[in-house]
């Protein structure tokens, strides 16, 4: 079975699955963040090399105040974990999206977390923090301009010019989006990145999502033929 190099989750159904159980949203939240962890070492264990999941979006702002105060409870908690959890599994960590919106603490969090993993390789592992793909395209856009006009950009600008500029810039583009919990969309999750990769839709939601199914979206991955531009890749 051929293990791809780049794999990006959508990481859904948290809620609606501690509804479920009778629980709190913030509950399957927690649940969900215990069980990135073990597909971080699932991940590895397989040889994946890059893993990016979408964990906070620019919109989940707009969700009730108690959930989000909930969320920043659980990125502060997970933020400092994470720091045993990179060099466990030798993972280097990094943070895409616009840390601003966040409190200074969490900032601080996330500095720390990328120094402290930032020459570990066996996993590189990104995490989408109010990260919106339309935002991350226009900040990269406004880069541009910004080095355009202080003589730092030149000539015409290229496919590789805005990739270099994205918030994926050293990050290869993925091979397989896995998306949980059964919504067919892709919530302005890595627009650009995406272009040519293959989807996965299940219906587990992520809480429940484990090694098993993990290699069944990897199964199908294998059977698609892959091709760009009509060149099927060797």
């Amino acid at each position: 079975m051929k293990i791809p190099n780049h794999i990006a989750i959508i990481l859904d159904g948290n809620g609606r699955w501690a509804k479920s159980k009778g629980m709190p949203r913030n509950y399957g939240h927690v649940k969900g963040c215990d069980n990135l962890e073990y597909i971080c070492e699932v991940a590895k264990e397989l040889g994946v090399k890059y893993l990016t999941v979408y964990a906070f979006s620019t919109e989940n702002w707009k969700r009730s105040r108690e959930e989000v105060e909930g969320l920043m409870r659980l990125f502060r908690n997970y933020l400092k974990k994470c720091i045993k959890i990179s060099k466990k599994n030798n993972m280097r960590v990094r943070i895409i999206g616009d840390p601003t919106a966040f409190d200074q603490d969490i900032q601080d969090s996330i500095r720390e977390l990328e120094e402290f993993s930032k020459d570990f390789d066996d996993l590189h592992f990104q995490i989408a923090l109010n990260y919106g793909s339309r935002d991350e395209i226009c900040r990269a856009v406004n880069r541009m301009l910004k080095d355009q006009a202080e003589g730092r950009l030149t000539g015409p600008v290229t496919e590789e010019t805005i990739s270099g500029y994205l918030d994926t810039g050293e990050i290869p583009d993925p091979d397989l989006l896995i998306r949980t919990s059964g919504e067919l969309r892709l919530s302005n999750f890595l627009l650009w990145q995406l272009a040519y990769t293959e989807f996965y839709f299940t219906p587990v939601p992520w809480p429940d999502f484990k090694k098993d199914e993990l290699l069944k979206a990897i199964g199908k991955y294998n059977e698609r033929d892959r091709r760009y531009g009509g060149v099927k890749e060797e």
